[in-house]
This record gives C-alpha cells, sequence and structure tokens, in this order.
C-alpha cells in the first residue's frame, strides 16, 4: 500500500500540468506540416500571464528568434518559473537560466572546493556565467538579469541568437534550424548529453505546453509540427564530445541507461589508473523527482551531480557521471576524489514512504558491484550516507547535508549486501574501551522528530509542500538520540559544530549533531544502568540501551586514541599533502584542522584499519596528475559523520576478542 501511494504521487509530482494538442505529430520521427506564420502563442485570459507572453513576444522579435523555440528552450530550462530572481535548484537565474557562479557556490555546493588549489579554474568554464555574456550582448545590468522577466528573457534570447550566428551565419525563421544553437545553450559538452537536451526542448514544442502561473493565469505554447536538423550535432564549432556514448557501469539485472552530466558538476579523471583511489559508495536521496534530478544533474551550471540516480518506484538507474571521473556530491572536494555517490529519488523527511524495496533492492545490486569492482569494504565505515561525510572547513560543518536522514533503513539494506554481520543477533555490549556497533531494530525503534519546512514530496511540488510550522513525527528510525546524562530528561548532547556553547541540542529532524546511526562503530566510554556512554564528537555522550538490546558488540575493531604526551589531537576534514610535497606548477590545496573538535586524550574512537595517505588531484593537466604526501590519516567515526586523524597524533590498538565474548551484556 505504501509503495502504491508514493507511485501515485509521484506521477502527479513528476510533470507539471502539461496539454497535448498535436499527441499524433510525434509518431516514429514524422511530423506534421504546418506553415511558418502559425507558430505562435495561444493568448492567455490572465492579464499577468499575457504580459509574460508578451515578453517572450518581444524578445523573440528583437534577436529575431522563432518564438516557440524560445519558449520550448526556456520551458526546459526552467519549467517558466523564474523564483522571483533567485538562483534556482537546477543551475540558473529567471526563466531562461542564466547562469552566474561564484566561489562560494562552489565551497558550499556538491563540490565542497574550501582550500581548492583549482577554484579559479573550476570556476573559467564559460557555460558558468552565461548571465554575464548576456548582459554584454543586450547591455542589460547583470541585477536586472537575474530579477526582472522581460531582461532575463532578452538575455537569454540574445545568448540563443548569438549561437545561431556563430553556427550557420544568420538567424533563420525555421525552428528546425536552431537545433544546434539550442545544443549550445545547454552547455552541455557531450553529444549525447546535448541531444537528449534538445531533443526535450523540440519535444515540448511538437507536443505544446499548458503551465499555470502564480498569478492563476496560464502560459500557452501551442503544438508546433517541426523535425529539426538533428545532423546540426556534428558542426565542429559545437566541439561536443563523442566518448559519452559508452555503456553504463551497472551490474547485469539493474536496468541501466546513460546520460551524461553537465560539464561543471564533476571534473574528469582516470581512477583508479591515476592512481586516485575510489574508497567510499555515498547514498543520498535527490530533495526531488526523479527527472529533476536528472534534469539538474544535465545543466553544468547546476554544481553538483552524484556518479547514478536511483528512481523510487521502479529501481531504474540513470549513471550520469562515470566511475572513473570526479563527481561533485559530497559538499567535500576530498571525499568525491574517492568516492562513488548513488541519488535516490525521495525526500529525507518522509524517507521511508519514497524509499521502496525496489529501490533498495536496485542499489544493493549496484553497490555489491561497484565494491567489488573497486574493492571497497562492505562495511559502514566504507558505505557510508551523505550525513556521514564530514565538512571539510569549521565554516561548512554546521551546514552539511544530512540525507538520506533518519527513514534510510540501514540494517535492511546491508544485509541485503549481505554484510549484516555488523548487525550480529548476538546483541549486547563489552566492557568500557572496547567498540560496539549501532543496532537497533528498525521497526521497533521508533523516535520523534520535529519537521520544520523540510520538502516531503507529499503531493505538488516539493515548495508546496514547505511550511513555516514544525510538525512533530513518531516512526520507525535508523538512529538513536545521545545525550549529556544516563537518564532520559537530560538535555540532549549539543555538537559544537551546530550549537554554541552552553546551548542543548534538539530534536528538529536536519539535526544531525545529537544521533548516532545504524552500522557506525563507537568506543564504550561508561556503562550506568540500562545506559551506555561512548566517546561522540570530543565528549562522553550517553543514550538508552537497557540490556544492550540497541548495539551489538565489535570484536577485532581498531581503535585510535591520542598518542601520550599529546594533549589533544587535531581533527580534520579532509586530508591534503603539506605546500612543500606539490610539484613545482601545481598550487596546493590548502586545510586546517576543525577548530571545534578535537580528540583528547583518554578518548577513543573506531576507525578504520589502516592510515590512508594525504593526497591532491589536478585535472587537465594531462593525462591528469595525482599529489600524494607523505603523512598518513585515519579514518574514524567522529560523531554523526566521518573524521580524519594524523596518525602521527594518534596511536591504534586493538581489542582482545576473548575479553569482549566473555564480558558483553546479554539481552
Amino acid at each position: 500500500m505504501r509503495e502504491n501511494s508514493a507511485r501515485h504521487r509521484l506521477k502527479k509530482y513528476l510533470r507539471f500540468k502539461r496539454s497535448i494538442a498535436a499527441a499524433t505529430a510525434l509518431v516514429a520521427g514524422t511530423a506534421l506540416t504546418v506553415p511558418t506564420a502559425a507558430y505562435g502563442l495561444v493568448q492567455s485570459a490572465s492579464g499577468t500571464s499575457a504580459g509574460l507572453q508578451s515578453k517572450f513576444s518581444q524578445a523573440a522579435q528583437e534577436f529575431h528568434v522563432p518564438l516557440p523555440v524560445l519558449l520550448g528552450l526556456s520551458y526546459e530550462e526552467s519549467r517558466w518559473d523564474g523564483h522571483h530572481g533567485q538562483y534556482n535548484t537546477e543551475g540558473g537565474y529567471g526563466v531562461m537560466g542564466l547562469t552566474d557562479v561564484t566561489p562560494s557556490m562552489l565551497s558550499d555546493g556538491g563540490a565542497g572546493a574550501v582550500g581548492r588549489h583549482d577554484l579559479s579554474a573550476l570556476l573559467s568554464n564559460p557555460v558558468l556565467h552565461t548571465l554575464t555574456a548576456a548582459a554584454k550582448l543586450t547591455g542589460a545590468s547583470p541585477a536586472q538579469l537575474r530579477g526582472n522577466d522581460l531582461q532575463n528573457i532578452r538575455g537569454g534570447a540574445a545568448l540563443l541568437a548569438s549561437y545561431e550566428r556563430k553556427l550557420t551565419g544568420g538567424t533563420p525563421p525555421d525552428p528546425a534550424q536552431w537545433y544546434g544553437a539550442v545544443a549550445e545553450y545547454s552547455g552541455i559538452l557531450s553529444q549525447a548529453g546535448a541531444k537528449s537536451f534538445v531533443d526535450d526542448v523540440f519535444r515540448t514544442i511538437v507536443q505544446g505546453v499548458v503551465q499555470r502561473l502564480p498569478d492563476g493565469g496560464e502560459l500557452h505554447l501551442q503544438a508546433q509540427a517541426v523535425t529539426p536538423i538533428t545532423v546540426q550535432l556534428d558542426n565542429p564549432l559545437l566541439g561536443l564530445k563523442r566518448d559519452f556514448g559508452r555503456e553504463v557501469e551497472c551490474p547485469p539485472g539493474v536496468a541501466c541507461t546513460f546520460l551524461p552530466a553537465g560539464s561543471g558538476n564533476y571534473q574528469e579523471a582516470n581512477r583508479l589508473a591515476d592512481g586516485l583511489a575510489i574508497r567510499y559508495i555515498v547514498i543520498h536521496d535527490t530533495e526531488s523527482s526523479y527527472q529533476q534530478a536528472i534534469r539538474a544533474f544535465k545543466n553544468p551550471a547546476n554544481g553538483a551531480a552524484a556518479n547514478y540516480v536511483m528512481q523510487s518506484s521502479t529501481g531504474k538507474v540513470t549513471q550520469v557521471v562515470p566511475d572513473k571521473d570526479v563527481a561533485f556530491h559530497t559538499g567535500n572536494y576530498w571525499f568525491n576524489m574517492h568516492s562513488v555517490g548513488i541519488e535516490h529519488e525521495g525526500f529525507a523527511a518522509s524517507g521511508a514512504t519514497w524509499y521502496t524495496t525496489a529501490q533498495y533492492r536496485a542499489t544493493a545490486h549496484l553497490v555489491r558491484y561497484l565494491a567489488a569492482r573497486y574493492g571497497i569494504p562492505l562495511d559502514r565505515r566504507h558505505i557510508i550516507g551523505h550525513d556521514n561525510v564530514p565538512g571539510p572547513a569549521s565554516s561548512k560543518v554546521s551546514g552539511m547535508h544530512w540525507d538520506p536522514g533518519p527513514y534510510w533503513d540501514w540494517t535492511y539494506f546491508m544485509h541485503l549486501l549481505g554484510a549484516g554481520r555488523d548487525f550480529g543477533l548476538l546483541h549486547g555490549v563489552g566492557p568500557v574501551g572496547t567498540a560496539i556497533t549501532i543496532t537497533p531494530d528498525f521497526a521497533t525503534n521508533r523516535q520523534t522528530v520535529q519537521v520544520c519546512g523540510q520538502p516531503t514530496g507529499e503531493g505538488g511540488t516539493p515548495a508546496s509542500t514547505r511550511s513555516t510550522r514544525c510538525s512533530t513525527r513518531t516512526q520507525p528510525s535508523n538512529f538513536l538520540y545521545v545525550r549529556t546524562a544516563p537518564r532520559p530528561t537530560a538535555p540532549l548532547f549539543a555538537d559544537p559544530g551546530m550549537h554554541s556553547a552552553g546551548t542543548t541540542g534538539t530534536q528538529r529532524i536536519d539535526n544531525w549533531g545529537n544521533t548516532v546511526v545504524a552500522g557506525q562503530q563507537f568506543v564504550v566510554a561508561d556503562k550506568r544502568g540500562d545506559w551506555t556512554a561512548i566517546w561522540y564528537a570530543g565528549s562522553k555522550v550517553w543514550f538508552y540501551n537497557p540490556d544492550g538490546v540497541n548495539t551489538t558488540p565489535a570484536p577485532g575493531a581498531t581503535i585510535v586514541s591520542a598518542k601520550p604526551g599529546i594533549a589533544s589531537a587535531a581533527v580534520y576534514g579532509q586530508a591534503y599533502p603539506q605546500p612543500s610535497e606539490y610539484p613545482w606548477g601545481f598550487a596546493p590545496s590548502t586545510q586546517q584542522p576543525l577548530s571545534m573538535y578535537s580528540v583528547r586524550g583518554g578518548q577513543a574512537y573506531v576507525a578504520n584499519a589502516a592510515p590512508v595517505p594525504a593526497d591532491d588531484f589536478f585535472a587537465k593537466n594531462p593525462p591528469d596528475t595525482v599529489v600524494t604526501g607523505t603523512e598518513k590519516y585515519y579514518v574514524i567515526q567522529y560523531n554523526h559523520r566521518l573524521a580524519l586523524l594524523n596518525d602521527a597524533e594518534v596511536a591504534p590498538h586493538s581489542q582482545v576478542k576473548s575479553q569482549v565474548k566473555s564480558q558483553f551484556q546479554r539481552p
């Protein structure tokens, strides 16, 4: 019943209301013959809507762009939603999707480019600055192009006309002649990706669109019969790459297609051949529909793309970034370097509704395939959520994403991977100083959260499901709250990365700083009655664990502590080499410890078995260059998120398995 209702909502959500006025026009590549004079708009009864149509007509006439092409392109870019001058979720300003990517966008977005040596190079891509180009062509100011509908449409029309003149030498009235110009407007550098975008635009033109606008009126694109000149994609002036017509990297039995992401959303690399190891698989959710996520990743100005997108209702997969390349998906560039990302159609605030059996099973097949291919251990230290990725710098910690959220069933998913050994039936908790795995039963572990403005996808668009009011939800969850003392009335822990001193934690669903999640491993710091304490974010915190029902002993785990004589070890979010270790001509990336965190003497944390070297990646220095430093870092489970410790400041010590087995508490 849950999956059927989710599928019903998904069908309503995938597209805005559309009128198919000429469905028979799309048959085996044929089209009806319609005189050029018939190209135009059906006028709306709404004054404001009619005004927007007039602005499209004005811009089309001024820059000699066929009106259906301008309308179809705008619809594909923005669904005719200007977002009131704000940068939209798919990477552009206004109804024409004009781009103006700034350094802060790359630092805060999926790239996580804090301290990056190549930030200026990442920003040099012209497709990230079409708003600037439009300003030069129209004489309008950047502010006008962002927030004024007419100027934004003029800017898009001027750009499109400039591309058409470059490709054909003029601005012909026949829409079929504009196929190549629309491809260049997309900013997609692969032929397959550009073709997908342009085909969507011309499909919209052929089918027609009726879009209801916020003022209550409707904007119409009358269906047109057009057979576009698709061979224009072969024009060398477009510079499109053909190497994306490749087979998808998916296992047999999973329905996969390949549709390349926009060039601004990843970097070309050659993992593993260039020495850049893939160590992690990161689970995300899209906070949008499947199609919206793919559309956003195709836009080169979006600034983010995972490697794969997984559909909720069917488990179908679209790969958008080859595994060999560095996708911008975690908000932390160093983790981008070493991971593959899988986006899941869904909304974290109501994930259990969206995360279907089909989706879990298809993802498990894909993860097993990737893990075998790249030698990734099937455990929760390497199969992680976006919510487990650390902030790359102190200023970025609090704003890190928290998907897939509390309703992704990690226990079920890890069992599908055949990795249920960490979720053993023999629950309990060993003595102080030993490691445990967090293993609550998902179905019976009902936790309460506050949802305050997060989209849920429950009918309508994400924006329509947001609310300024907070609602309380209690339902099966993958996490346990941690508190400052062993009693249910004790304040929730306030992670210093999210809270100022003297404050307490909250039950807000996005407050990841006071929760532990199924599969994570920590070191026992104390025990008192029904409560267990662990070392967490530099403090001793407590969670309810009667008879060890929510934990499983983890014998053999690698545990690290600050070396004798070191008062506290620094905590990092990334691991770059020292500046002196970069070759001549390669500008070093920089990093600083996360200022709010440390590992003080006497504390202990579970780490990956061996430290990894500091390293960095340079794209477009053929073939590409990986710089490896002499320092090494342990990746540890520090709080809700992972963190890195320099092995010069910490020392590992293993547990004694027999001691753990003889002393754990039985339920």
